[in-house]
């Protein structure tokens, strides 16, 4: 490994955020270093639900894994009689993890960033002389600027301080569409479970469903319990199973550090996630591209350039993070209520629907004290 130079940038981490980072400082031209654990592609736990939000940022050479268009979404509570909301133009798309973290990486390979699998991160370390020195397995790299994109409790997000608000538990389990499956290929099924603020989900991608349920960790057993009661509701206890996995999910505090001096860190690793439904793609890509825009930025013009990405993290996506805040406390108080109002109000269902299609944020709720306000009566 050609450690004598000094790379520019240096990404730890080629997921969603990682990849966008990359392939975000290397068209703002810097020389960047990509590096991670796995090569790709490598399977992930995730539904791989694409909002709106998403789909605008996914570049062109990543387009074509969005392998099914949901126009329905059926929802019920504790596995009861389901209500449909549909629209007659897509607002979700779908993907498998593996060629979409693929696609994304050969995008930010395509933009100029250099990738190297089977890197793991042991130490960051200030030499004091305006690098950062990651000190790995086999050698010690050193960059200008280092984004941490090594996912939720990375050694990054812990060097920077990231302050965690709450840890949930996702178990998924990715089965082979049976044969005949009488299902709607362009719905999306989702639940409301007995656990405070779990839920369970079926997307339909193809010749493969992902099946899975989140719920706050503490409580594995019971967790894989309302997992095999779903895939018992759905018919799907005997389907093949191509992977079976679990993982945790972070959010931050509001407030908590997103940089540190030379070192900043986006998606996962920043806890950027959106809090009701652990939506975290959107985040990722996003905090992702404005990091390395910032990177990119800051390895000529020092380090004070990576203060605009903190402030977009606060402006933009820190707003969105409270409104999701403050619906999952009044869902864990009050399930039916939230039940009620998406899946039987005309309002509800809209702003569902829009929500999905990238058209309406929940930054509506997190900037409007009074709506804040209502949400934590109720949520008491």
């Amino acid at each position: 490994m050609d450690s004598d130079r000094p790379w520019d940038v240096i990404v730890v981490g080629a997921g969603p955020a990682g990849s966008s980072a990359a392939r975000a400082a290397a068209l703002g031209g810097a020389r960047v270093l990509l590096v991670d654990r796995s090569d790709f592609p490598r399977y992930k736990t995730c539904g791989g639900g694409l909002l709106g939000v998403s789909r605008n940022e996914v570049p062109a050479e990543a387009a074509h894994t969005v392998q099914t268009h949901i126009r329905r979404a059926s929802f019920t509570r504790r596995r009861g009689s389901g209500t449909v909301v549909e629209r007659s133009e897509p607002f979700l798309g779908m993907t498998h993890r593996e060629p979409f973290d693929a696609a994304l990486l050969a995008a930010a390979v395509s933009a100029g960033a250099e990738f190297w699998a089977g890197v793991s991160v042991r130490e960051v370390l200030d030499p004091g002389d305006g690098t950062v020195a990651l000190r790995t397995a086999g050698d010690t790299l050193v960059g200008r600027i280092v984004v941490g994109c090594d996912g939720a409790g990375g050694r990054i997000g812990r060097h920077v301080g990231v302050r965690v608000r709450e840890v949930d538990l996702g178990l998924e389990d990715d089965v082979e569409t049976p044969p005949g499956w009488d299902g709607d290929p362009e719905a999306v099924l989702l639940d409301w479970g007995e656990q405070p603020g779990s839920y369970a989900w079926l997307f339909p991608k193809g010749d493969r469903l992902a099946v899975g349920v989140i719920a706050r960790r503490g409580a594995p057993e019971e967790t894989r319990e309302y997992l095999a009661r779903w895939k018992g509701h759905l018919g799907l206890v005997d389907a093949p199973t191509a992977h079976s996995s679990g993982h945790l999910t972070q959010w931050r505090e509001a407030g908590s550090p997103v940089v540190r001096g030379r070192v900043l860190v986006a998606g996962d690793t920043a806890g950027l996630l959106e809090p009701w439904t652990r939506e975290g793609i959107s985040y990722a890509l996003r905090s992702g591209r404005w990091a390395g825009e910032a990177a990119a930025a800051a390895s000529r013009t020092g380090p004070q350039a990576l203060e605009g990405y903190a402030r977009l993290v606060e402006s933009v996506l820190e707003p969105e993070q409270r409104g999701g805040a403050a619906l999952l406390a009044v869902f864990e108080r009050r399930p039916a209520l939230i039940h009620w109002i998406v899946s039987h109000t005309r309002w509800g269902t809209r702003f569902f629907v829009r929500f999905c299609a990238g058209e309406a944020s929940l930054a509506s709720i997190g900037r409007r004290g009074w709506v804040m306000r209502v949400l934590a009566v109720l949520s008491r």
